[in-house]
């Protein structure tokens, strides 16, 4: 089999590999697609402090399984699947409570252990979510980019009454315009970016004002409209944004952050506790496959206006090349196996 290997910082090969064996209680995936987020990127550069090399990457994709481990049910054989990456030990506390996304010996597939790069790929069973057939193949991957969206939203419990300000118009930005809109109803979504194609993408995945704030701060149009977003998501992760999306929100507006920048963040308490503003922090997903696969099936999302670019496997550095340089004009690469 032929395997995305980043065998160290900076350097991408594609392997022949021995075609993997499931151990018990695991499950063999032929890979059918696979999509490219900024953690692949962070890994070939060298900026992920969780990843271990070399490593096969990837860990948004979809297959079939073709075979399975001690324990599992044959009859999974021959399933349309999607993985969930994150892989826990089920017993410390954070699992105990529903969040093994922070399990505190988390292993993530494509990051700890190797990915969905590959014509073939291997998961826990339980990780693998049948995937019905209302999602066509070409859009299964995308469910594990919406589970990110559906988690730090499920912190949040957005509501239609909410005026919602979402930093950043990329795939996570995106993701999130979609959740509000299409799940939970909220009627007003403003979206701030630097990039007026990403502005345009955030209009067409349903975003009611979009602001360009290359030039100026998002407090200034926001203070000329006298409004004071309930609800902020940053979606940018610079770690500038906090204090500023304290200083825009309402009192008792809920700020969710998803940013993994080890740059500090200067805030101050008072600007916080004078608003009694809450602060959600949201990593991964903690069991939203089900629900995202549901909303999906349901009609409630749009994966394919995400969806700009399909390559295949082999033309993997090109596809990173395009995904991280192009960013007016690509949002989402799919690679095909």
């Amino acid at each position: 089999m032929k395997s995305i290997v980043i065998q160290q910082p900076g350097k991408l090969t594609i392997e022949t590999r021995p075609l993997l064996q499931p151990a018990p209680g695991e499950v063999r995936i032929k890979v059918s697609y696979a999509g490219i987020c900024g953690s692949d990127v962070h890994i070939f550069h060298g900026h992920n402090p969780f990843a271990k090399y070399p490593r096969v990457i990837g860990h948004e994709f979809f297959g079939h399984i073709d075979s399975v481990g001690q324990g599992v049910d044959p009859a999974r054989i021959g399933e349309r699947v999607v993985i969930d990456p994150v892989v826990s030990c089920g017993h410390c506390y954070p699992c105990s409570v529903g969040r093994p996304n922070v399990c505190s010996e988390l292993q993530v597939i494509g990051v700890h252990r190797d990915g969905g790069f590959s014509d073939y790929a291997i998961a826990p069973a339980q990780n693998a979510y049948q995937v019905p057939p209302s999602i066509p193949d070409s859009l299964a991957s995308m469910v594990e980019p919406f589970t990110i969206a559906a988690n730090i939203t499920a912190f949040l419990k957005p509501t239609p009454q909410d005026t919602a300000l979402v930093y950043g118009a990329g795939p996570m930005g995106l993701t999130v315009i979609q959740v509000l809109k299409g799940v939970y109803g909220v009627q007003k979504v403003i979206v701030t970016d630097r990039i007026d194609e990403r502005l345009q993408m955030a209009r067409e995945n349903g975003a009611d004002w979009a602001i360009n704030n290359q030039h100026q701060s998002v407090a200034e149009p926001l203070a000329v409209e006298n409004i004071r977003p309930t609800l902020v998501i940053d979606a940018a992760c610079h770690p500038a944004i906090l204090q500023e999306a304290i200083n825009v929100a309402s009192p008792a507006a809920r700020i969710g952050m998803m940013g993994f920048s080890g740059e500090a963040s200067s805030i101050t308490q008072q600007s916080i506790t004078s608003k009694e503003i809450s602060l959600f922090s949201s990593r991964l997903n903690s069991h939203r496959f089900p629900q995202v696969i549901e909303w999906m099936s349901q009609g409630k999302l749009y994966p394919e206006k995400l969806v700009t670019h399909c390559m295949p496997g082999e033309e993997i550095e090109a596809a990173m090349t395009l995904f991280e340089k192009d960013q007016r004009a690509c949002c989402k690469v799919l690679l095909k196996f």
